[in-house]
C-alpha cells in the first residue's frame, strides 16, 4: 500500500503562492536599501527594529507563553540565527554601495551553493538528486545573470566580496532557521530572530556613534518600505516555508530575487537589462520548479 504523505511535505498550491509572494517581496529589498542615503548598519538595524516593533503585539497575544517557555538551548539558536541575519544584511547592504543591484543580488543570492555543502552537516538531511540539479542549475543561472557586468577590480570587487559574505550568513541563517521552525510556532521563532539581530545591529550601531535620526523623508520611507515590505513579508514567508520546505528549496526559491531586483533596477535606475540576464533568469526559474517537484514528490516508505 503507497505510504501515507508526511504532514510536513503535504504540499498545497497554497504553500508555493507564499514562496511567490517571498520572492516579489525581497526583490524590493535591494531597491529600498539603495534609495535608502544612509550608512548600511544604519539601514539594517532600522530594516529588522521596526519589523520587530510591529511583530511586538502581535506576538504578545499570540505567543507570549512560548516565547517565554522557549528552552535555553532555544533561546541560542535563535538568536544566534538573528545574529547570522544580522551580519547578512550589515553585509549585503554594504555590498550595494560598491557593486551594481545585479551583481549584487545575484552573489548574495549564492546561499543555495552554501546551504547545499553545509546541510548535511548541520541539518542531518540528504540532499536528493533533483534538489543537487537544482543547485547547480540556479548558481549557474546567477553566474549568467551577473557574467556580462562582474566587477574585475577595486571598489567594485570589495562590493562582491561582501555580497558573497552576505550569501553565506543567509545560509546559516535559513539552515538553523529550518530546525528551529520544527518546533516553534512562526510568530515566536521570527519574534526572536528578528528581536535579537536588531539588537546585534542597533549596538554596533550606537557602539560606532552612527547617525540616527534627521534623514529625509524618502530615506526614512525606504526604512519603512524595508521593513514591512522586504522583511515582514518577504523574510517572514521564507520562515513559513522552512517548516514545509527544506532549506535547499527556500534558497532556490530565494534565486527568483536577482529576476525581481534586476527588473526594479532597470526601471527605477536604469540599469541595463541583457539577454544574458533574461537567459540567466530563465535557468533560474528551471531550477526552482525542479527542486519545487522534488520536494512535492516525497513521500515516507510503505
Amino acid at each position: 500500500m503507497p505510504g501515507k504523505p508526511h504532514p510536513k511535505t503535504e504540499f498545497h498550491a497554497n504553500h508555493y503562492i507564499v514562496l511567490g509572494i517571498g520572492v516579489a517581496a525581497v526583490s524590493t529589498g535591494a531597491i529600498f536599501a539603495r534609495l535608502a542615503e544612509a550608512p548600511a548598519i544604519v539601514v539594517a538595524a532600522y530594516r529588522v527594529g521596526i519589523a520587530s516593533l510591529i511583530i511586538a503585539p502581535f506576538a504578545w497575544i499570540k505567543a507570549k507563553d512560548e516565547i517565554i517557555n522557549m528552552s535555553g538551548r532555544e533561546i541560542t539558536l535563535t538568536a544566534l540565527s538573528g545574529l547570522f541575519l544580522a551580519l547578512h544584511f550589515a553585509a549585503w547592504i554594504s555590498s550595494l554601495s560598491y557593486t551594481s543591484v545585479a551583481n549584487s543580488v545575484v552573489l548574495v543570492n549564492t546561499n543555495p551553493l552554501w546551504v547545499g555543502l553545509l546541510t548535511p552537516f548541520i541539518t542531518g538531511e540528504r540532499l536528493k538528486k533533483a534538489s543537487v540539479a537544482g543547485i547547480i542549475m540556479s548558481v549557474t543561472g546567477a553566474g549568467i545573470i551577473g557574467a556580462g557586468d562582474f566587477a574585475s577590480g577595486g571598489n567594485a570587487l570589495f562590493g562582491d566580496f561582501l555580497a558573497v559574505i552576505g550569501g553565506i550568513c543567509a545560509a546559516f541563517y535559513l539552515m538553523i532557521g529550518r530546525n528551529l521552525r520544527r518546533k516553534l510556532s512562526l510568530t515566536a521563532y521570527i519574534m526572536v530572530c528578528y528581536g535579537s539581530a536588531a539588537v546585534f545591529l542597533w549596538f554596533a550601531v550606537l557602539s560606532l556613534g552612527m547617525q540616527i535620526t534627521g534623514y529625509s523623508t524618502s530615506t526614512v520611507a525606504s526604512f519603512f518600505g524595508l521593513a514591512i515590505v522586504s522583511q515582514i513579508i518577504g523574510h517572514t514567508s521564507f520562515n513559513w516555508a522552512l517548516r514545509w520546505f527544506t532549506p535547499g528549496l527556500v534558497a532556490v526559491t530565494l534565486l527568483g530575487e536577482p529576476i525581481g531586483s534586476t527588473i526594479l533596477a532597470y526601471i527605477i535606475f536604469n540599469e541595463k537589462l541583457t539577454f544574458w540576464k533574461l537567459a540567466g533568469g530563465v535557468l533560474i526559474l528551471a531550477a526552482i520548479y525542479i527542486s519545487a517537484a522534488a520536494e512535492n514528490s516525497k513521500t515516507d516508505p510503505a
